[in-house]
């Protein structure tokens, strides 16, 4: 049984996924169990849902479409419990869906417009999380999972890889998808880690060090930084100044973060 058609809208960001061969290979990936804590983030007509649903017996959905609410539970009507909250996903609280730590799936099929905050969003409540497949943009996949010196490297590879280990599971073609994109998409798995994986850094001072430095990216970190750092902090770090912020790793830019704010400490 196909979803219920249901005319995608521009402003959502609307592209909903159809390719049955497609809908199997990502919900294998995601690999769904019976009792797991899931909650999908934009499931439009239910392409996903219906299958996961099926295997899990009991989901929840966050859509702020209300036109296609109906649909969706009419499409999944029999296939198991299944609770929608309408809602923006960016205004929602996720932790309150979590009992204890490590135990909620989350899964979606993202538009562009608002997949960089809705992770850092979801990064909020990621000690609650115990792992996310999302579709996204092809191109914030290879941002969420690059390496340092790559032309993809920058604020969320940082930040998304301080928080989780990203996978690039497979590309999607824009001929799945009612509408076709105009790029290809893929698949990302983010497994959170441990709080003791994480080193213990000011994240907001982290977050501000790294987005000042990536603003200028084709400057030296002596001109992008100048605000932030002096010579002779450069020179404790064991920093090249004349350095671009692209070749310099997460465990660097935490260590000048460290630093900054241990330094503001003393003050």
């Amino acid at each position: 049984m196909k979803p219920i058609h249901h005319q995608a809208k521009k402003r959502f960001g609307q592209n909903f996924l159809h390719d049955p061969t497609v809908i199997s290979r990502i919900v294998n990936t995601i690999n769904p169990k019976a009792g797991d804590n899931m909650i999908e983030i934009g499931p439009g007509p239910g392409a996903l849902t219906q299958p996961i649903l099926k295997r899990v017996g009991a989901m929840k959905v966050v859509e702020l479409d209300r036109e296609v609410i109906p649909k969706l539970k009419m499409f999944c009507l029999g296939d198991g419990e299944l609770d929608v909250i309408e809602s923006d996903a960016l205004k929602v609280d996720f932790s309150q869906f979590a009992q204890s730590p490590n135990s909620l799936r989350v899964i979606g099929n993202l538009p562009y417009n608002i997949s960089t905050p809705l992770m850092f969003h979801l990064f909020d409540s990621i000690d609650l999380i115990k792992d996310m497949h999302f579709m996204l943009q092809k191109e914030v996949v290879m941002r969420l999972t690059a390496s340092t010196g790559t032309k993809e490297y920058g604020r969320l590879s940082i930040m998304a890889q301080y928080f989780t280990r990203a996978e690039l599971m497979f590309i999607v073609k824009p001929g799945a998808f009612n509408p076709p994109p105009k790029v290809d998409s893929a698949i990302v798995k983010l497994t959170p880690k441990a709080k003791s994986e994480r080193p213990n850094v000011d994240l907001k001072l982290l977050n501000k060090i790294v987005t000042t430095a990536f603003s200028l990216r084709r400057k030296t970190l002596r001109n992008s930084l100048k605000s932030i750092l002096t010579s002779d902090d450069f020179a404790s770090l064991d920093i090249d100044p004349q350095a671009r912020a692209e070749t310099l790793s997460p465990e660097q830019f935490i260590a000048i973060a460290q630093w900054v704010g241990q330094n503001e400490t003393r003050k």
